[in-house]
């Protein structure tokens, strides 16, 4: 019988490959800050259980509270830990080749190009912080080819705005995060993900990802990227049922909903609305979408952030009208992201806004996870740690295995 684990134990490729779940101290860790009551002793009857791939356990970049985002190593961390589906965000190359990295323009912040010869080729290379002037760069994936792209080392997403040096401006990682797993970070195409996945046991969701750059790019146009895209699934023999391909472009899903009618089934809109002045979770009239129209378009899966979908009322956590409407229409729940905000003493910060009253310690993970899965009946969560969710799914009987 599995148990709870030493964490370094866990995160071998051996064990990810082999489809060992393993989930480190965390979830024991966090239950243990839960008060008394119902859930936290079902939660804690669960700790000798024997643990595995659950769909509802998402890994969000791989593993990336620990583990440079986009890299086979957080892959193989995420699957270790019981993620039953894992995410590649798609961009493209100079030579426009898909490849995993989260926003087209994050070289300079989540590799090490401007420590190495590609610096030239960066849009815009290393300016110190001057007086009020922050420090900056920006590096594009469609900067460089493929191949000088495989010559990369992911790291740990960050920058320093303060830098006045190029060493001060990489080596910013949040104090809640680590640099333990980050000496190496082999990054990846998204062709080489389905490949690796697919040993992994694990199943794919991409996500389109905006380009920086203006589009048709060298003749390559949107909806050649978004079909290129899918065409790297059917090329490698994936089923569109373990594919749920994302965007936060509508457009692109109705694309694949057109034109690849088999992988629009479960096609994810990641809706932005929230980037609208006073657009509210609790306000239907401040939506660009109705639920029933994104339904009528053939929407199936809409994926908003975790606040979007709860709110307060007595000091107790309950649906949003957002995740009353989104169920009544007959939408799919997916959100996101647990465990990306570190502790969570000061209210938690983006993630919790619509709940920050009530978020006063770690404990609110599986506070709100509980609420998000059994009120809000949501059908995935996006994680950084995968293994607090894998626990959860398992414990509670949720999900699917993988």
């Amino acid at each position: 019988m599995l148990r709870l684990s030493l964490l370094l134990t866990t995160l071998i490729p051996a064990a990810a490959v082999a489809g060992t779940v393993q989930l480190g101290p965390r979830p024991a860790y966090l239950i243990d800050q839960m008060q008394d009551g119902p859930l936290k002793q079902k939660l804690a009857s669960c700790a000798d259980m024997t643990f595995q791939k659950n769909d509802f356990s998402i890994g969000h970049r791989g593993a990336a509270m620990m583990f440079p985002e986009h890299t086979k190593e957080s892959y193989n961390a995420a699957a270790t830990m019981g993620a039953g589906i894992v995410e590649c965000d798609v961009t493209f190359t100079a030579d426009k080749e898909l490849v995993c990295r989260h926003a087209q323009n994050d070289l300079h912040t989540t590799t090490n190009i401007l420590a190495t010869d590609l610096a030239p080729k960066c849009t815009a290379g290393f300016s110190p912080a001057n007086g009020d002037t922050p420090a900056s760069a920006e590096c594009r994936a469609s900067d460089i080819t493929l191949a000088e792209f495989k010559t990369l080392n992911g790291k740990m997403d960050a920058s320093d705005s303060d830098a006045k040096t190029l060493d001060a401006f990489l080596n910013a990682t949040a104090n809640w995060r680590t640099d333990l797993y980050a000496t190496k970070g082999t990054v990846m195409t998204h062709a080489e993900t389905i490949e690796h996945f697919k040993k992994l046991g694990v199943k794919f969701t991409p996500e389109l990802k905006t380009p920086s750059v203006e589009m048709p790019f060298d003749g390559f146009s949107q909806d050649d990227y978004a079909q290129k895209m899918i065409d790297e699934y059917k090329a490698a023999g994936v089923p569109a049922s373990d594919v749920w391909a994302q965007s936060f472009n509508l457009e692109d899903v109705l694309y694949w909903i057109e034109n690849e009618p088999e992988f629009g089934k479960q096609a994810v809109y990641l809706d932005d609305s929230y980037d609208i002045e006073g657009w509210s979770p609790q306000k239907p009239e401040t939506w660009v979408h109705k639920m029933s129209d994104l339904k009528a378009m053939g929407v199936n899966y809409i994926a908003p952030p975790m606040w979007a979908l709860v709110a307060l009322e007595n000091d107790k956590i309950v649906p949003s009208t957002y995740a009353k409407e989104a169920n009544a229409a007959g939408l799919n729940l997916i959100t996101w992201t647990l465990e990306r905000s570190g502790p969570l003493a000061d209210g938690g910060g983006w993630y919790f806004q619509t709940i920050k009253e009530a978020t006063n310690n770690d404990a609110m993970y599986f506070e709100l996870l509980d609420v998000l899965a059994q009120e809000v009946g949501i059908k995935g969560m996006f994680s950084d740690w995968p293994a607090t969710t894998t626990y959860y799914a398992n414990c509670m009987g949720i999900g699917s295995q993988s």
